[in-house]
Formats: C-alpha cells, sequence, structure tokens
C-alpha cells in the first residue's frame, strides 16, 4: 500500500556522505530515494547545498536497485528545460531505468542565484508547463525548434537517450499546480498529506497514477536531543510553501521562524525512538491516497544510525502497517 523511501537532503550533507547514505539505504531495504536540488540550505545551520545532479550520477553507479529521483529540480531558471533534459536522459541511462525525473516550479531561495527576477506564481506555473512539454518533446527523439513565449529551443537533440524515458513528477500545492500536474505529469509529488490534491491530480487526468510524499522526521535514542536538533534544523517547514517559495535567503527563513519553539516543532515532527510515532506520521498519507513516502532524516551526522535502525526496526514496522501491494508504481 505505500512504499517508503528515503531522502538524500543535500541541504545538510556534504558529496560523498550523500552517496553513502544511498548506499546504506540500499542496504536498509528502502523502496526509493529522492534528492533535494537546492543552491542554498534554508538555514545556516544546515551548512550544504552541493549539486544535486552529481551527487545522482554517483549514487546511481554506488547502487545497483535503489529507484531515484528529483525531490525537485526546477527547470525554469537556474537550468534551462533542453539541459533538465539532457540530464534526466542520462541519469535514466547510468541508473539503468531507476530514475524517475520530479520538477516543481521552483524557490525563490535557489532560482534568484541566476539573476532573472522572480516572477508572479502564474507566470512560474506557465513556464513549468512550458519547460515540461519541451522536456517530453526531447526524449522522443530527433531534433527540436521552438520559439515559446518563455523559452527557445534551437535544433536540440538528445544523442544518448534511454529506451525507457524518465517518468516525469510535478509537485503540487494548490488547485493550479494541480491541474497542471494532472495534464502534463505521470505522477504528482507533494510535501503535505492533504487529499485533495491526488483528487485534484486526479480529476484533471492523474487518476490512477502514482503519488509521493514527503515526511521529515527526527530519530534519536534520546527524544531531548532529537526536539532540540529538529527545530535547529528544520524550524523554517511549517511555513508552508506559500511563504518558503517566496522567501530569498537564509537570513530570510532564520527571521520568519525566529519565533518556533521546538515544541511547536515536534507537534509536528516524530523525535525519538518510539516506531509508534513514525508508524503514526505516515498514516496520513496512506489515507490521503499516496502510495509512497519518503522520509527526511533530519541532522546529517544522526544518517547513519538513523539508517541501520531504520533498516531493523522500522522499515519492518512500517510495512506491517502498510503492505506494500507494489501497485500503480510508474
Amino acid at each position: 500500500m505505500v512504499q517508503i523511501g528515503y531522502t538524500m537532503m543535500t541541504e545538510q550533507r556534504a558529496p560523498r556522505d550523500l552517496v553513502a547514505d544511498a548506499v546504506d539505504a540500499e542496504r536498509a531495504g528502502f523502496d526509493f530515494s529522492v534528492i533535494s536540488d537546492h543552491y542554498f540550505p534554508w538555514l545556516d545551520e544546515q551548512g550544504h547545498a552541493p549539486y544535486a545532479w552529481a551527487v545522482l550520477g554517483a549514487a546511481a553507479q554506488a547502487t545497483s536497485k535503489l529507484p531515484l529521483m528529483t525531490y525537485v529540480t526546477c527547470p525554469t531558471f537556474r537550468y534551462h528545460p533542453a539541459v533538465v533534459a539532457q540530464k534526466a536522459a542520462t541519469l535514466q541511462l547510468l541508473s539503468e531505468g531507476r530514475f524517475r525525473l520530479g520538477l516543481g516550479s521552483g524557490e525563490n531561495l535557489n532560482e534568484h542565484v541566476a539573476g532573472r527576477g522572480w516572477p508572479a506564481v502564474s507566470v512560474r506555473h506557465a513556464m513549468l508547463a512550458e519547460a515540461v512539454e519541451i522536456v517530453r518533446t526531447l526524449f522522443g527523439g530527433g531534433y527540436v525548434t521552438r520559439h515559446g513565449r518563455y523559452f527557445t529551443v534551437d535544433g536540440a537533440r538528445l544523442w544518448d537517450l534511454p529506451d525507457r524515458p524518465p517518468p516525469i513528477g510535478v509537485a503540487v500545492s494548490g488547485p493550479a499546480s494541480c491541474e497542471l500536474a494532472g495534464r502534463l505529469a505521470d505522477l504528482v509529488i507533494a510535501v503535505e498529506p492533504d487529499a485533495a490534491l491526488i483528487a485534484g491530480f486526479a480529476a484533471h487526468g492523474g487518476a490512477g497514477k502514482p503519488a509521493v510524499g514527503q515526511l521529515p522526521v527526527c530519530w534519536d535514542r534520546d527524544r531531548g536531543t532529537a526536539v532540540r536538533r529538529a527545530h535547529e534544523q528544520f524550524r523554517w517547514f511549517g511555513g508552508g510553501w506559500k511563504v518558503n517559495a517566496e522567501l530569498p535567503g537564509t537570513a530570510g527563513f532564520a527571521a520568519a521562524s525566529r519565533f518556533v519553539r521546538p515544541e511547536d516543532v515536534a507537534g509536528s515532527v516524530p523525535c525519538g525512538d518510539r516506531v509508534e510515532d513514525f508508524v503514526d506520521a505516515v498514516r496520513p498519507y496512506a489515507e490521503a491516497g499516496f502510495g509512497e513516502v519518503a522520509l527526511i532524516q533530519i541532522g546529517g551526522d544522526s544518517q547513519p544510525a538513523f539508517l541501520e535502525w531504520a533498516g531493523g526496526t522500522l522499515l519492518p514496522a512500517l510495512r506491517e502497517a502498510f503492505p506494500d501491494r507494489r501497485e500503480g508504481r510508474t
């Protein structure tokens, strides 16, 4: 019913550590892995932001069966969609068919570095739709020339194409993005267990397609340590997408979250080592219709211990609570 994934969170780990974590996640038995594609961390305390695509290439070689996915790449500001198509096709070949391309309309935090401004969300959605169409056209093979409203493609061609192009996922947060995803995506991506998002996706063409959610957790043998770490590194999370997409730097996230208390974070993020708390946190996603949930373990240095615990304790408990029938996977 629910497949459980692991998040390579680039904002809190160095490149080689992220690759090692992917290897450990495969060994632990996670069903898939996703990676954030950021130029900045949300908070200075997180301290990292390596290039996700280089990490993915290394992870594809270091693992043998773990499915990989961007969660998510913005194909409209830092990257031209033709370049995103080339990167995704290459990853699909390197991973031998294990890659899915997760796309979204982006965050100012990461995209401002290209110096192209930050337009209204309606414009960002229109840019994303045009970008997805370009990526799909290039996946189809042959030369592509296109003069669109936002992007020009001049005689582009992907010379190394996989037999099966990467499935495309689109991140959603409201009705407009659900319409876009339902029309253009092979799967839907969200960071909150909102059944309305699944319904909106289904209503616009996404019925029966996979839905992938994401859930932050903070495992530690000592709950107090877990709560403190979650607050230090993840207090920004409660701002919601409409706020988080607009802030341009770590100082903005620090200011926006300055009144968030440790107990506030612990109220929405399972902290400690009680398996029941983690199962209860996944349950709303299952009930909302998500067939896949990627866990984010908060705290870079805690990854090896968390992955060892997850393999022996957490994953068996989650699979018992949410049996995986392996249906609906793209």
